[in-house]
């Protein structure tokens, strides 16, 4: 079994995490770009499964922490969508990604590097914003407030936002309302409707499912294979 490395990069003057699986000398490292806040959390453990896979067919995977997220110790109020970007970008560089692959919202992020890319599932990024939303409105109403989504935006002019246990900044929100998946030269989009299993980012808890852990490795492996070089 191909056990899980935890590294580091270094990002605004402190340590973020990856894990990283694989050899190092495979000739093949993609760099997984995960959901965007809660979505990661559900996903996280399937795209773990599915690193495991792809290390299996000699392909060396990277997930990093962006900042503000997972084990990262940075201010989430302060980050926004570059800030993301250009963390990435650092991955990149310092762990020789050859290809990058995102899922969902990681689309909105992908655009950082003259690689290949492969877009599982894209979404843009004002849907995000939308589920978000409408998840604190709910929560708002069964605590009996009573508020719009306009209500909501505007509150992110003077504090930041929480939306589905992220403290959001008003720019963070401004650009995800604007952000799509950007046109890159070398991109392929991948629907669900093309993968076996089912939407984990749309599940109440993280849950496993082996099935697309095991059609994503294969895709990825197949893709990679196809514009290895």
């Amino acid at each position: 079994m191909t056990h899980p490395l935890h590294r580091t990069y270094t990002y605004g003057g402190r340590q973020e995490f990856c894990l990283c699986v694989g050899d190092d000398a495979a000739s093949r490292c993609v760099l997984i770009v995960p959901p965007l806040f809660d979505e990661m959390n559900r996903t996280r453990r399937m795209l773990v499964e599915m690193m495991r896979l792809l290390a299996a067919r000699d392909v060396r995977t990277v997930l990093a922490d962006v900042p503000g997220c997972n084990e990262s110790l940075a201010d989430i109020t302060v980050q926004t969508l570059d800030d993301w970007r250009h963390a990435l970008r650092i991955v990149t560089a310092e762990m020789g990604v050859t290809h990058i692959v995102s899922l969902r919202g990681g689309g909105l992020i992908d655009d950082i590097a003259n690689v290949p890319v492969l877009r599982l599932a894209p979404v843009k990024g004002s849907s995000l914003l939308k589920t978000m939303l409408r998840t604190r409105l709910i929560a708002d109403k069964e605590a009996g407030k009573s508020s719009t989504a306009d209500d909501l935006l505007a509150q992110s002019k003077s504090h930041p936002l929480e939306l589905s246990g992220y403290s959001l900044c008003a720019e963070m929100l401004e650009s995800l309302e604007k952000a799509a998946p950007a046109d890159l030269p070398q991109v392929q989009e991948v629907s669900l409707a093309e993968i076996d299993g089912s939407p984990l980012w749309l599940r109440a808890e993280p849950q496993d499912d082996p099935a697309m852990s095991a059609a994503f490795a294969a895709k990825i492996a197949d893709w990679s294979a196809a514009c290895a070089g």
